[in-house]
C-alpha cells in the first residue's frame, strides 16, 4: 500500500547527528599520510550494482547513494587524500562485473571494491579480487559462499547471507507449524545456496520438503510455477529469490487465491522496498528476516530521514550496510595511515563496528561480519500509522546465534 508523504523524524537527532558529522570530518581530514602511504595519492572506491535490472531498487541507486553519504559524512578526504567513488552496471552478468573488476584494479588504481550486487556477479568479482589481492565487501549478495567454501582473506561479508536467512525464517516458520514445503527458487547461485540452507534447517527441525521450481532470473510469468506449488499441497511456499522476483511472485500467489487455498509463503528475502512494491494489503502478514530496519530507534530513524531526503524513499539493509561498510573501511585506512590491503584489512578485522547498522559488530577470520539479525512481521494496513511504517518486531536473534557458527565452516582461513 503505498502512500505520500514524508515520515516526521525528530528534529534534535538530526541536528545533533549533523553536528557529530561535521566533528567527524575535521577530525579524519587532520592527519595527513606520508608520501606514498595512499597509493596514487587518491583513495578510491568502487560499486558494482545492478543500476537497470531486478535488483535495481535494492542496490542500484540507492546504494550509490549511501556510499558517497559515507564518504561526504567522513569529510571527503582520509589522511589529506581525497576519496573518489566509481559506479558501474554490470546489467546482472557475471562477466561484465569481473572484467569491470579487473580494469578498476589494474588500470584505475581502484583501492577496493564496495559492493558487487547480485551472487554470481560477486563470486565472479570475489577471484579476481582474491588474484589481485585487493579488497572487496559485500553487502548486496547473498550467497554464504563468499565466507564458506569461497572465503578469501581478501573479502567482507557484512550485511547478510542465505544461512541467517534461512536459519531464521524457516526456523520460526517450522516452529509455528509451517512443516511441509514448496520452493520457488530463482535458478542461479544465490538461489541455489537459499534454498539449499531453507532446505537444511526445515529438515532439521522436523519438516518435510515437497519439491522446488525453478525460474530464470527477472521472470515475470510465474503461473506455471504456482500451478506446481499449489498441486504440492504443500503448508509453506518459500521463496528463494529477491528483488522484482520476490514481487511478481508474491503478486501473483495473490491473484492465483494461493493463501486462500490455505498455503502461506514465506519470503526468505525480502526488502522494505519489495514491502512497499507489493502493499500491506497482499503483504501482510508475511514473517521475514532483516539486518535492518529503519523504524527501529532513534540512530536508525535520524540516518534514514537524511537518506529518505534525497531519494524520497527509506533505506533497506543492504544501502544501510553499505553505508556502514565504506564508513569502517575509511575508518581502517585512517588507523592503518595507509590504503595498502593487508594493513588495512587487519585493521577492519580488529576495529567493532558501532553505529546505527551494527552493535558490536566484528569480522571473523572468514570475512564474516557478525552482528545481530531481527525476525519481522509485516503489519495489517490497519497497524501502518504513516508512510514506511511496514514492520513490527518479532525477535532479535544476537550475532552468533544468527550466523553460520565457525565449527560448520568450510572456509580454509578458520583455525582449526
Amino acid at each position: 500500500m503505498k502512500r505520500p508523504g514524508t515520515p516526521r523524524i525528530f528534529p534534535q537527532l538530526r541536528s545533533a547527528l549533523a553536528l557529530v558529522f561535521a566533528s567527524s570530518a575535521v577530525t579524519a581530514g587532520a592527519a595527513a599520510a606520508p608520501p606514498g602511504a595512499i597509493s596514487d595519492d587518491i583513495v578510491r572506491l568502487g560499486l558494482i550494482l545492478d543500476m537497470s535490472g531486478v535488483y535495481a531498487d535494492v542496490t542500484g541507486k540507492g546504494s550509490a547513494t549511501a556510499a558517497q553519504m559515507a564518504i561526504d559524512d567522513f569529510g571527503g578526504t582520509v589522511l589529506g587524500r581525497k576519496i573518489d567513488l566509481l559506479v558501474v552496471d554490470h546489467q546482472n552478468k557475471a562477466d561484465i562485473a569481473a572484467a569491470k573488476a579487473r580494469q578498476w584494479y589494474d588500470t584505475e588504481q581502484v583501492d577496493a571494491i564496495m559492493d558487487v550486487a547480485g551472487s554470481a556477479p560477486a563470486l565472479a568479482v570475489l577471484e579476481v579480487a582474491r588474484e589481485k589481492k585487493k579488497i572487496v565487501v559485500y553487502s548486496g549478495p547473498g550467497t554464504e559462499r563468499i565466507t564458506n567454501d569461497l572465503c578469501s582473506p581478501y573479502s567482507v561479508h557484512y550485511t547478510y547471507d542465505t544461512w541467517s536467512l534461512a536459519n531464521t525464517t524457516a526456523r520460526a516458520t517450522v516452529e509455528q507449524g509451517g512443516k511441509s514445503w514448496y520452493f520457488l527458487t530463482a535458478d542461479y547461485a544465490f538461489g541455489h545456496t537459499l534454498q539449499a540452507s531453507a532446505t537444511e534447517v526445515v529438515k532439521a527441525n522436523g519438516g518435510t520438503v515437497l519439491g522446488a521450481s525453478r525460474h530464470p532470473l527477472g521472470s515475470s510469468d510465474f503461473a506455471s510455477y504456482l500451478l506446481q506449488a499449489q498441486a504440492s499441497r504443500a503448508q509453506i511456499v518459500g521463496l528463494a529469490n529477491a528483488g522484482g522476483d520476490t514481487v511478481n511472485a508474491i503478486k501473483a500467489a495473490s491473484e492465483f487465491g494461493l493463501t486462500k487455498g490455505g498455503q502461506k509463503m514465506a519470503g526468505l528475502l525480502l526488502y522494505i522496498n519489495d514491502i512497499h512494491a507489493i502493499g500491506l494489503q497482499a503483504a501482510a502478514g508475511l514473517t521475514l528476516t532483516e539486518a535492518f530496519y529503519w523504524d527501529m530507534n532513534d540512530q536508525t530513524r535520524a540516518w534514514s530521514q537524511r537518506y529518505y531526503d534525497k531519494l524520497r524513499k527509506m533505506p533497506n539493509m543492504s544501502q544501510a550496510g553499505t553505508y556502514s561498510s565504506v564508513m569502517h573501511y575509511l575508518k581502517a585506512v585512517q588507523a592503518a595511515g595507509t590504503d595498502e590491503t593487508a594493513a588495512v584489512m587487519k585493521q577492519m578485522k580488529s576495529m567493532p563496528i558501532n553505529d546505527f547498522f551494527a552493535a558490536n559488530g566484528r569480522i571473523r577470520e572468514d570475512g564474516r561480519m557478525v552482528h545481530d539479525m531481527y525476525l519481522f512481521e509485516v503489519k495489517q494496513p490497519s497497524e501502518s500509522k504513516r508512510p514506511w511504517d511496514y514492520y513490527k518486531l518479532v525477535a532479535t536473534l544476537p550475532g552468533d546465534q544468527a550466523f553460520m557458527p565457525l565449527s560448520k565452516s568450510s572456509c580454509p582461513l578458520v583455525k582449526r
